[in-house]
């Protein structure tokens, strides 16, 4: 005598892949781990994958923002120092700016 499989939870498949997603593109991570768990939600099952689907495409977005700005305001800053210094090869002390 067998048992039968378990039912699936709706969103279980979803929310693994949007975990998987959340390492890549974490925004879209993040929006699969809502869908996944409102279809969970609405079937009435826990879905602990779509949860960790959120939480990471949430850290990781933001992570990208933070690390984003950083380079952004770096570069501003070079091209800043650049438009004063002008074209050329620039030493100060110890630290030297190529600026184009």
């Amino acid at each position: 005598m067998t048992t039968p499989a378990p039912a699936a939870v709706p969103g279980k498949t979803l929310g693994i892949v949007a975990v998987i997603v959340a390492f890549l593109a974490a925004p879209i991570g993040f929006i699969l781990g809502l869908v996944a768990k409102s279809q969970s939600k609405k079937a009435g099952a826990k879905n602990t994958p779509a949860v960790v689907a959120i939480v990471l495409g949430l850290l990781f977005t933001i992570g990208y923002i933070i690390i984003f700005s950083v380079i952004g305001a770096g570069v501003a800053a070079f091209s800043s120092q650049c438009a004063e210094l002008g074209s050329g090869v620039h030493t100060d002390g110890a630290v030297t700016i190529t600026c184009p």
